[in-house]
């Protein structure tokens, strides 16, 4: 139900990847899938080779959101899964198997956790 396409943004070619993930996503995946765009490593700002302005355009031509993380400090981590799990309950209306009823508010629960050290949100 949901897609989490992650590149570093260290690392130019890991970004050109991506492109082949949405095609082979478009031609193979379930049809209203839901995708995200994660830029990791956003702690490593020295030695960035993908601007986040190439991230953000190439998920609004994908139409999809956009996060920038970092999985070793566990900036925005929280947040980018509580995001896409928001997006599919938003599109299957809160169903699941076996149970049609909506969720209710302790379902999903976005982290009140304060970083000070966030990389910025698109």
């Amino acid at each position: 139900m949901g897609i989490i396409l992650v590149y570093d943004i260290t690392d130019e070619k890991s970004f050109e990847n991506i492109q082949n993930w949405m095609k082979s996503i478009k031609e193979n995946a379930s049809a209203g899938v839901e995708r995200l765009l994660l830029g990791n490593k956003c702690d490593m700002e020295a030695k960035r080779k993908v601007q986040r302005e190439q991230a953000e355009r190439l998920a609004r031509e994908h139409r999809i959101r956009f996060f920038e993380t970092s999985a070793k400090s566990s900036v925005n981590v929280d947040e980018a899964f509580s995001s896409l799990a928001r997006d599919i309950l938003l599109k299957t209306g809160g169903r699941r198997s076996g149970n049609s009823s909506k969720p209710s508010s302790t379902d999903l629960k976005v982290s009140d956790k304060k970083n000070s050290n966030k990389c910025s949100l698109g």
